[in-house]
């Protein structure tokens, strides 16, 4: 299931969330919003987030969740260690999993610098002048 909404209440319920469901929330990235109710983010085996310090800050449903007692920070695991196996995933498929996604802006600028790269060796596209080279 993936969410990116702009709530500010949640929109998925816990008692809604099926045995074995994954949960992708990319759209509570204000500590204000949420997508997800607390008994959501209870049930979750499994809470993985792009970055631990951000996520404290942005990621609305685990800080209100957690505000409510129904969640503690120790759960989370960032999304770079599960994918180095320094930290288990989904241990079995009946788990409930989820990934509370705020983005890491360094992404953006890596994936970005990749395409421009490859635009140039390919000579697609056009440079633009966005006046950023003048005071």
């Amino acid at each position: 299931m993936c969410t990116i909404t702009t709530a500010r209440d949640p929109v998925v319920l816990g008692r809604w969330l099926p045995p074995g469901v994954h949960v992708n929330a990319a759209g509570s990235n204000w500590a204000h919003r949420r997508e997800l109710d607390a008994e959501a983010v209870a049930r979750a085996h499994r809470v993985v987030v792009d970055d631990l310090p951000q996520a404290r800050v942005e990621c609305g449903d685990l800080v209100q969740a957690a505000a409510e007692g129904a969640f503690e920070w120790d759960r989370a695991a960032e999304l770079g260690d599960v994918v180095a196996g320094k930290v288990q995933g989904r241990a079995s498929p009946q788990e409930v999993t989820l990934f509370c996604s705020q983005g890491i802006a360094l992404e953006d600028v890596v994936a970005a610098r990749l395409v421009y790269e490859r635009a140039r060796a390919r000579g697609v596209g056009r440079q633009l002048d966005l006046g950023l080279d003048r005071p």
